[in-house]
């Protein structure tokens, strides 16, 4: 008699492999079989698999003190993190509230900045602006805030019709527009959609530096960023940056929006800021937002159970202090460069990769759709990288965000030259399968 299951997993009834152990860029199941962690799980394990130091730190912390409630106590593992992020982050983005998940994070961000302006006596401004290919997370009220058809569809009528602008696409303009010839439409289209709602209805506008989940890694064009925060301190509009994904040296950079000339009112941080050796992110506010708080409420309406417990702070705290030691941030650079060539180096072989696109080592390659009979061309890719060994992390594209031809390439931070040599030997094995499977160009 076959054993029941318990456990609600991604796809009910699906036989996933057991997981039994990791090391650096490396998981192996319970088989024995292993893989090339290709994605860092859900682009979190930033800094590979096993890392002792970080092991170590958190029994540390937890034979100590694991838990304290944030209204009775205060920690030194989260005040020091609070100023180690505070010195990592741009200009003056000193204040960190701590929550467990990215999706808690960008909620925390958007009623933070629908605070700062009530404690400023202005009540009205309490839409937040997002874009058409967008993904802040799963809860009702960050899910409000995504431009994610395939994750909305079930809940639309239970979200806020946030309004939203086209995404900056430059491979399929929404506008039809050559890049460099377009006047950056895609950006000024936020000074129309707040003229058009009123600048005194609108709080706030989120965006991912580099889309992630709901792009393959969309990438704004130069001055993109630039223009959005002259349009946003124009009409009064505090500007999120979303960097659950980007931040903590993903693209190549400690933060994605340092590619562009630009410094965010809030950021949001999650994934890789503790790599997924322990759950915590942050919403990260600038003086400025935080001002009229301080002089009003001194209270941010927001909280959770396990906001900043101290084992969570040493833990990513740790995790930090092992990105910069150890160059992270530079090797995510030059190994991202190394994997990007090489796939655009492959689109003459396998023309049916549409583009690839992305820094560091947040890298998107979409698929041309329309040469495959499969539903999903991204769950086949998935299903024949498992295969191989090679863990891919699913995206979707095309136009309106709607189609399921894309995938995220995001190793561990840590992969060395010989591994990126490995991981792509995997990948292009992959490809050839999926050759087989394409139809002829005509």
């Amino acid at each position: 008699m076959a054993k029941r299951d318990y456990l609600i997993k991604p796809l009910v009834g699906e036989n996933y492999p057991t997981i039994d152990r990791g090391e650096t860029i490396y998981l192996w199941d319970k088989q024995g079989k292993k893989y090339i962690d290709g994605s860092s799980g859900a682009v979190a394990a930033s800094i590979g698999h096993g890392v002792k130091e970080i092991i170590d730190e958190m029994v540390r912390q937890a034979s100590k003190v694991a838990f304290i409630y944030r209204s009775q106590f205060t920690s030194e593992p989260a005040e020091q993190l609070a100023e180690k992020i505070g010195q990592l982050a741009p200009s003056d983005l000193n204040w960190s509230f701590f929550v467990n998940s990215g999706t808690e994070a960008t909620e925390t961000a958007m009623k933070m900045a629908i605070q700062h302006f009530q404690e400023r006596g202005i009540h009205t401004k309490t839409k937040i602006i997002s874009r058409s290919m967008s993904y802040h997370g799963i809860t009702i009220g960050s899910l409000s805030m995504s431009g994610h058809p395939l994750r909305r569809k079930r809940f639309t009528s239970l979200l806020e019709d946030y309004p939203m602008v086209e995404a900056p696409y430059c491979k399929r303009c929404p506008y039809e527009l050559e890049p460099g010839k377009c006047g950056l439409l895609c950006a000024t289209a936020l000074d129309r959609t707040i003229q058009k709602l009123g600048s005194e209805n609108v709080a706030a506008f989120i965006c991912e530096p580099i889309v992630g989940a709901a792009g393959a890694a969309l990438t704004p064009p130069k001055g993109y960023y630039e223009k959005i925060k002259e349009i946003c301190e124009k009409h009064d509009v505090l500007l999120i940056a979303d960097e659950v994904m980007t931040g903590i040296g993903r693209t190549g950079e400690m933060f994605g929006m340092n590619h562009w000339d630009c410094v965010p009112d809030l950021l949001v941080l999650g994934k890789g800021l503790a790599a997924g050796y322990t759950p915590i992110a942050v919403a990260i506010a600038s003086d400025r937002v935080m001002q009229p708080i301080l002089e009003g409420s001194r209270l941010v309406m927001s909280g959770h159970t396990f906001s900043a417990n101290p084992l969570s702070a040493s833990v990513a705290l740790a995790v930090l202090n092992y990105v910069e030691k150890n160059g992270l941030v530079q090797n995510s650079k030059v190994q991202g460069k190394k994997i990007k060539s090489k796939l655009i180096e492959w689109q003459k072989e396998f023309p049916f990769i549409f583009d690839v696109r992305g820094e560091g080592l947040l890298i998107g390659i979409e698929i041309n759709d329309n040469l495959f009979d499969c539903k999903s061309v991204t769950n086949r890719v998935i299903e024949i990288a498992k295969e191989q060994g090679l863990l891919l992390y699913p995206s979707v594209s095309g136009p309106y965000g709607r189609s399921e031809n894309s995938f995220l390439l995001s190793p561990p931070l840590v992969i060395t030259d010989e591994q990126v040599d490995e991981l792509l030997t995997l990948l292009k094995k992959v490809f050839k399968a999926l050759n087989k499977e394409a139809k002829e160009i005509v």
